[in-house]
């Protein structure tokens, strides 16, 4: 047995899982490089300009970002635990395997190369409907058990089959209901309205998904332009369409009004649905919530040393310079282009977001930190963080568990996703906060 951390903290055994070393390296190369690119530009300042305070600047941010990091996942503790909670109420009470069956018509059209009936279908649904939810508890052994079933039904058990690239993209486009750790961090942080980027978060995965989902389709040669399809993509489409343009109409006070009351009505009605069902489905709500909230609690503290370990990198990067060199530079560039720059300093996370969720999620708290969690670069980190997936930790993974080498277009198109995912953002942070 092999123990890995999946891309939220948990703890999980998988039976000689063979990651790729290039993807797992990565994070590790890019944690070196924050202290060593800090020393370098720290030692040309002190040697050719005489800045003696670069260096006590430096080591004072050290200090300061662990304390920031510990505080942070103390403070996520008791929040967490609340969702985590409320989370696993949802699960007893079915709602996983009551969207399972709501999607199977569309899924069935997506993985036509699986047949019908066979048992992957079922633990592709429970996936996607876990991921939605946010259960990342449930979701990473669900996913691992579908790339299993989908390798038994794999002739080239080396090479990505089509349902599992599709499987993958689906996974790392994001498509997220509930963005609960980033509305617990922006609330810690300090934000008026910790939900309000609740929607900008919806309408932006939204985009990237349906980036992923056409693209793979192209691809693939999936017809979507059958009833089904057409109907649900169609839909989906108009609605997100409807509500942008609704929200475009409105002036800035009026669109922040209808935003967070519009989230926050969501979320409770979520919370309270979940009981309901819970309540149906005649589970023992009150031990579901206890048992969900034991796991937030241990999520909170697992998270201290990794948040520790991003958060002082970040912060001596930024305290050497090397940040200020970085987004200087680029906002230079952009503002060479005639186009406005502000969402320059929030790139950091989004560049970051493909390559490590913990690494993402520090350079989502230096920025609302940094500028502020109701600043502009604030909000659009955060949006940047809860609308696509780490793209190579979870093709790392997935098809690690399952021995695949070569992943054909996955990689490629994942990437896609992710590049609407940033613009959307942009446009979507500039629409509501710009």
């Amino acid at each position: 047995m092999r123990e890995l951390q999946n891309k939220r903290g948990f703890i999980l055994y998988f039976p000689r899982i063979a990651l790729p070393l290039q993807v797992v390296m990565v994070l590790n190369y890019i944690w070196i490089g924050f202290f060593v690119v800090a020393f370098v530009i720290a030692m040309m300042k002190l040697v050719f300009l005489g800045d003696f305070e670069v260096f006590p600047s430096m080591m004072h941010s050290t200090f300061a970002s662990s304390k920031t990091a510990f505080e942070i996942s103390l403070g996520l503790t008791g929040v967490l635990s609340l969702w985590m909670g409320v989370m696993k109420i949802g699960e007893k009470g079915g709602v996983v395997n009551a969207l399972a069956r709501l999607l199977s018509p569309v899924f069935t059209k997506l993985f036509p190369d699986v047949p019908k009936g066979h048992p992957v279908t079922g633990s592709i649904f429970m996936n996607i409907a876990a991921n939605m939810l946010g259960l990342d508890n449930a979701a990473t052994p669900l996913g691992l058990k579908a790339m299993e079933q989908m390798q038994e039904l794999n002739p080239k058990k080396d090479t990505a089959s089509n349902p599992m690239i599709m499987f993958l993209v689906l996974n790392t486009s994001g498509l997220t209901l509930i963005p609960v750790s980033i509305m617990v961090y922006r609330a810690q942080l300090g934000a008026a309205q910790p939900t309000d980027i609740f929607i900008p978060i919806l309408l932006t995965t939204f985009f990237s998904t349906i980036t992923g989902v056409i693209v793979i389709s192209l691809y693939q040669r999936i017809n979507l332009l059958n009833r089904t399809m057409l109907l649900t993509l169609g839909g989906a489409c108009l609605f997100v369409a409807a509500v942008i343009w609704g929200f475009s109409q409105m002036d800035g006070d009026t669109m922040d009004m209808v935003s967070t009351s519009a989230a926050n009505i969501l979320l409770m009605t979520i919370i309270t649905g979940f009981i309901v069902a819970g309540v149906l489905k005649r589970i023992n709500v009150y031990d579901a919530f206890i048992e969900g909230a034991k796991d937030g609690f241990h999520t909170a503290v697992r998270i201290i040393p990794y948040l520790v370990a991003i958060l002082v990198a970040i912060g001596v990067f930024r305290a050497s310079g090397a940040m200020d060199m970085l987004i200087g530079g680029l906002a230079k560039g952009v503002a060479a282009l005639g186009v406005d720059a502000q969402w320059v300093d929030a790139m950091p996370t989004a560049l970051m977001k493909p390559l490590s969720g913990s690494g993402a999620r520090g350079m989502m708290v230096d920025a609302m930190t940094t500028y502020g969690a109701d600043s502009f670069v604030g909000r659009l980190s955060c949006i940047f963080q809860g609308s696509t997936d780490t793209t190579f930790y979870i093709l790392a993974v997935y098809f690690g568990s399952v021995g695949i080498k070569n992943t054909r277009y996955a990689v490629s198109c994942g990437l896609l996703a992710d590049l609407a995912s940033i613009v959307a953002a942009i446009a979507i942070c500039y629409l509501f906060f710009g």
